[in-house]
């Protein structure tokens, strides 16, 4: 296990600035995962971890460690490509043994180094196979097995799970979480997709054009968002989003938006900085919107708002529903298999205001944040 460390790092193509003044810590042992769109700079920090890109400026220090100009292969860290990169002509067995021949490892040692492996990936019997008779799932493990063996400080892993079903990713993912407990690596993770960030990690790195937005645990980016980036990316389905301005209606302080004036709970209608008048932008997730059928007690907060259905989704358990509210504004919301809602109904829908995010329109930052400072 060991620390990492960046410290204001700077990495350029050309004129084009991928990472700009990147600042990152990781615990030891930690489950970190680089999270964003194509093209935010997540594969290029991962490659500069791994000694694969040269950095432009700043510091990479990794178990106390300055790394800058220390080779790949002395950094103690190793990568999975999203590629896998197995040899096809060799076998499941010599694929695992590559590196541990190139370090000139004992055949005793490595011997116990595979057999372990094997066990832990739950790919014995498989030894003899070449890559191309098992499963993308199982390339996955031998690509695993192959970092794992080389006992690294830090294990780098590049969307080792893009290329499989969602069926497979549900069960690596389940997989990722076991190894992780069991050998106590750190683990930088890099994907685009939410789901496995939410699933696998301690804490994510959320990057947006080479900048981090948000650095946090799961539930603290999913319920805080401290951006409207963040906000919009995280999350499925997507965050309503609606301008709107402070006003007030029946002595209540509230935020006026397209489909309606909506409450605010207590603790948010305190707060100093809600002048009346102030634009912002108000989100809400589908999760916070319920219809009618679902509603078993009002709250002092919660807002009514009147729809037309427009489009129901099924989504197994669920379904999603788009409709239109008052000034055409479109609204998202989800429901159960058991309420009968259908295409161009009027349904009335409560919206919790004790889940309203709150957005600067000029920062695009959270409001809650001026509360704190």
């Amino acid at each position: 296990m060991a620390k990492v460390i960046l410290k204001n790092i700077e990495k350029k193509f050309g004129k084009h600035t991928v990472l700009c003044n990147f600042n990152l810590e990781i615990k030891n042992g930690e489950f970190v995962t680089l999270l964003g769109p194509s093209g935010c700079g997540k594969t290029t920090l991962l490659r500069m971890i791994a000694g694969l890109e040269r950095i432009d400026k700043g510091e990479i220090n990794i178990g106390g460690m300055r790394c800058n100009e220390l080779p790949a292969q002395y950094r103690r860290v190793a990568m999975v490509f999203q590629s896998y990169a197995l040899f096809p002509h060799m076998s499941v067995y010599e694929n695992i043994r590559f590196g541990l021949k190139i370090a000139r490892i004992s055949r005793e040692q490595i011997r116990k180094k595979i057999a372990w492996s094997l066990t832990l990936l739950e790919l014995e019997g498989l030894q003899n196979r070449l890559p191309k008779e098992i499963s993308g799932g199982q390339r996955q493990r031998v690509a695993l097995a192959r970092a794992l063996v080389l006992d690294p400080e830090v294990l780098l892993l590049d969307e080792p799970l893009s290329n499989l079903d969602t069926a497979l990713r549900e069960m690596a993912m389940e997989e990722l979480k076991r190894i992780h407990r069991q050998v106590g690596k750190t683990i930088i993770y890099v994907s685009h997709n939410q789901t496995e960030a939410m699933t696998l990690s301690e804490r994510i790195a959320l990057i947006n054009g080479g900048s981090i937005e948000q650095y946090d645990t799961p539930r603290m980016v999913y319920d805080f968002p401290t951006t409207l980036f963040a906000a919009s990316f995280i999350g499925s389905p997507i965050m309503n989003f609606y301008n709107g301005s402070i006003a007030r209606k029946d002595d209540r302080v509230g935020i006026a938006t397209p489909i309606g004036f909506l409450k605010f709970d207590k603790e948010t209608a305190s707060y100093n900085m809600l002048s009346e008048g102030r634009e912002l932008i108000v989100g809400i997730r589908p999760h916070n919107i319920s219809c009618d059928g679902q509603h078993r007690a009002r709250r002092y907060s919660d807002s009514v708002v009147t729809i037309r259905v427009e489009l129901v989704q099924s989504m197994g358990d669920r379904s999603l529903v788009v409709g239109r509210g008052e000034n055409d504004a479109v609204i998202r919301f989800l429901c159960t298999r058991d309420d009968d809602i259908r295409q161009d109904q009027n349904v009335s829908v409560f919206i919790d205001g004790r889940r309203i995010h709150l957005f600067d329109s000029r920062e695009r930052t959270n409001i809650a944040l001026e509360k704190k400072n």
